[in-house]
């Protein structure tokens, strides 16, 4: 028996103008159904998010991206989700949104601690 679980991730992308189609990564959110495990991390590069809209709402942005490692902390800020496992708020946090925070295609891989692998990904994929 292997000490490693499967897990699914997301990377969290910014698309600071729909219409235009451009975006970039600020996030990821990663779930290992094995270990009821569900945790999100997140980097704004406002730098980034300016270049491609100078007028963007960074307050915004940055709020909806602490919205999502709410609902996979859980507590009383996560709301109704709180109530919910792990699965369902990872299902609920990656449903596709037409917003300027949008989740990205669902990736596997098999992990021996999915909270090291959540920053690893942050800092392959999104720093």
């Amino acid at each position: 028996m292997s000490d490693r679980d499967v897990f699914e991730y997301a990377l969290l992308r910014v698309v600071p103008r729909v219409e235009r189609g451009e975006c970039f990564n600020a996030g990821v959110v990663v779930y290992c159904r094995a270990r009821s495990f569900v945790a999100a991390r997140t980097h704004l590069d406002e730098a980034k998010l300016r270049a491609l809209d100078p007028a963007a709402d960074v307050t915004g942005v940055r709020a909806a991206l602490r919205a999502v490692e709410g609902v996979c902390a859980g507590g009383p800020e996560a709301g109704q989700a709180a109530r919910d496992d792990a699965g369902r708020r990872f299902r609920w946090l990656i449903a596709p949104r037409s917003t300027v925070l949008q989740p990205g295609p669902v990736h596997t891989g098999l992990t021996a601690d999915p909270g090291a692998e959540t920053e690893r990904l942050l800092d392959l994929l999104v720093r």
